[in-house]
């Protein structure tokens, strides 16, 4: 088994970041400078997943006084369904209880149905459409928001899928 560690993002791992984007979104992708420009953001956090000292994941929000915006979140292909988007999620959460962050808010795909269960198993709602939000092919987006955190009900969901998560490890089968 093999530990994995969340990190702060910085300019190191942006080449891994690109192959996951790439990987993930195809031509259509964040550019290099987008994620520099988005590190010198003074509203944002960016957070990498580091596996045997490469990046396979990362997240990123732009914190807006009491709201958070989660811009992106990727998993490198080879990692996906091993439970790691819920464990980058679980340290923005923590991150925005910190910053007394009440509500959680973002778009995604109508189509991309493995990310709308996941933010549906964090609580999240779709509480409005962005009709052709995507400008590779004009597809609609979901805006999906959470209850306020600090609510009790969200506070014991959060509680939970931290303890199904609390140990777990990459299985080293690669």
């Amino acid at each position: 088994m093999q530990k994995f560690e969340i990190h702060k993002m910085n300019q190191e791992h942006i080449d891994d970041i690109l192959i996951i984007e790439e990987l993930c979104y195809g031509a259509h992708h964040w550019s290099k400078d987008s994620f520099i420009t988005e590190l010198n953001n003074k509203i944002s956090s960016y957070k990498c997943l580091i596996y045997k000292n490469k990046c396979i994941g990362y997240i990123g929000f732009w914190k807006i006084v009491d709201e958070a915006h989660i811009t992106n979140l990727s998993i490198h292909p080879d990692f996906q369904n091993k439970k790691l988007a819920q464990k980058l999620l679980l340290n923005m959460i923590e991150e925005c209880y910190k910053d007394k962050i009440k509500f959680i808010t973002l778009e995604v795909r109508v189509t991309n149905k493995k990310a709308i269960s996941l933010y549906e198993k964090f609580g999240f709602k779709s509480l409005g459409l962005r009709k052709k939000y995507y400008q590779d092919n004009n597809e609609d987006a979901l805006i999906m928001w959470s209850e306020n955190i600090f609510d009790k009900k969200y506070k014991e969901l959060y509680d939970r899928i931290k303890e199904n998560l609390k140990n777990y490890e990459i299985n080293d089968d690669k």
